[in-house]
């Protein structure tokens, strides 16, 4: 401390000591006024508010409408209802589309009426319903293992998961496209984190040679349908390398589950494998089952332990029963009536093919639920959504930095309502637009940056 500092200190205390004297102050506020004051940033001062600000002023300079959070009017599928009008609608997780199944709607309204809204405690207080258990069966059922858990939050399910399943003195491996919420698990685990190049079996196996013996659990993570690329994993490779390292495996199902195999029971019925080989079975219940939360599904031992010590279940409330009844019943419908996983594959083939014949860049997708189509620029991706939302069609774009900058894209959900007349629509609109925007290269190489920078530092 500088003496200039050190005597301004010492003029306050003489002076908080003759206001102490005379019964102004006391002596507890003197020894609190005395210290050094922090001064705590407002949330406006921070650099990441800043750059949140700066992207939505880029936006309007570059005159841009922001296509994220429209709020939609009703329920949406295949069509949905924004701002007055209907749109071809390719941003639903309503795969099947069940989210205005009259079964599903009638369970909703028949746990209401039984339950009410919420479950109104953690299931481990006074929160645990009939209903809780009747879901639970009927997952464990689908993928043929002893138990189930439920959570309240799909992204709550990886956290809660995997940061109670590991710890600092174990090895987690993951697909690199694996989703934010399972890097979350990892990051509070305090486990060790390494990556494998995407799908690639032979990678992983180049990871476990070098790290297997080093570590005492070791839990290695995939997903059934990549989300962002509309892949499926190497179940089949994968399990190959768990019988020779002998490392837990979890499957991520939220994008597979009503999707893969014949009867849309998931990756395992894709590939014919038995499904108790996997010891971790993830999803949530917000895409085919038209509900809300997630699970994990496996031995009784692993969904006892998850119930016992997994923080997000644990001092979580439990799952609203009007969501548990719904997700039920979306999963009675699935057994029932395997032909929507049928008419779900033929539309996604069908979007794959003439996506391709119109020479889009759909990446690695396989035809099953996902499908991107690659553009390259985070500009050119905003504003191909925009136009097509113009004419009528809703699909979003995924840029920087949730993707590296050059893999920017539009990703299109497919379900088994759209029409054949939607998806050669949309396709066509697309490809349209899209060479449009390249002959005119617009994007970011268009961009006068130095103008852009001028025109933001102004305002």
């Amino acid at each position: 401390m500088d003496e200039s500092k050190r005597q301004n200190i010492l003029n306050r205390m003489k002076s908080l000591q003759k206001n102490v004297d005379q019964g102004r102050v006391s002596r507890t506020e003197q020894a609190l006024s005395s210290l050094p004051r922090r001064k705590q940033p407002g949330f406006v001062d921070l650099p990441e508010y800043k750059q949140v600000v700066m992207q939505q002023r880029a936006s309007e300079y570059l005159g841009m409408e922001n296509p994220f959070y429209r709020a939609h009017e009703g329920a949406s599928g295949a069509t949905a209802s924004i701002g007055g009008r209907t749109f071809d609608n390719f941003a639903s997780y309503d795969y099947l589309g069940l989210n205005r199944h009259a079964d599903v709607l009638g369970a909703a309204e028949r746990s209401i009426r039984q339950f009410g809204i919420s479950a109104s405690a953690s299931r481990l207080v006074a929160g645990e319903r009939t209903i809780h258990h009747e879901l639970e069966t009927a997952i464990a059922e689908n993928y043929g293992t002893e138990a189930a858990i439920c959570f309240v939050s799909g992204y709550l399910t990886n956290v809660a998961a995997i940061s109670c399943l590991m710890g600092p003195r174990d090895l987690v491996i993951h697909d690199e496209f694996m989703h934010n919420s399972g890097l979350a698990g990892v990051k509070l685990s305090g486990a060790t984190r390494r990556f494998f190049k995407h799908n690639d079996v032979a990678d992983l196996e180049r990871v476990l040679k070098s790290l297997a013996d080093q570590y005492e659990r070791i839990l290695v993570i995939a997903e059934g349908i990549y989300s962002m690329d509309g892949d499926v994993a190497d179940l089949p490779g994968l399990l190959r390398l768990k019988e020779q390292y002998g490392f837990w495996l979890m499957l991520d199902e939220a994008h597979s589950l009503g999707v893969l195999g014949d009867s849309g029971r998931g990756v395992f019925e894709h590939y014919g494998v038995d499904p108790t080989s996997v010891d971790i079975w993830m999803g949530t219940l917000s895409k085919t089952t038209c509900s809300c939360g997630g699970y994990i599904a496996g031995s009784e031992a692993l969904v006892t332990l998850l119930k016992a010590q997994a923080g997000g279940f644990v001092y979580s409330v439990g799952l609203a029963p009007v969501l548990a009844g719904a997700a039920i019943a979306s999963l009675g419908v699935l057994r029932a009536e395997p032909q929507r996983t049928q008419d779900l594959r033929r539309n996604s083939q069908l979007f794959l093919e003439l996506a391709r014949k119109r020479g889009l860049d759909t990446g690695l997708s396989q035809g099953y639920s996902v499908v991107p189509v690659l553009v390259a620029d985070s500009l050119r991706a905003v504003q191909l959504s925009n136009e097509l939302y113009e004419a009528g069609v809703n699909v979003l774009p995924i840029i920087h930095p949730a993707v590296p900058e050059g893999l920017a894209r539009l990703r299109f959900f497919i379900t088994s309502a759209h029409t054949e007349d939607q998806i050669a629509r949309a396709v066509d609109l697309t490809a349209t637009i899209l060479e449009r925007l390249k002959q005119q290269n617009f994007g970011l190489a268009s961009v006068d940056v130095g103008q852009l920078m001028a025109k933001l530092g102004k305002a």
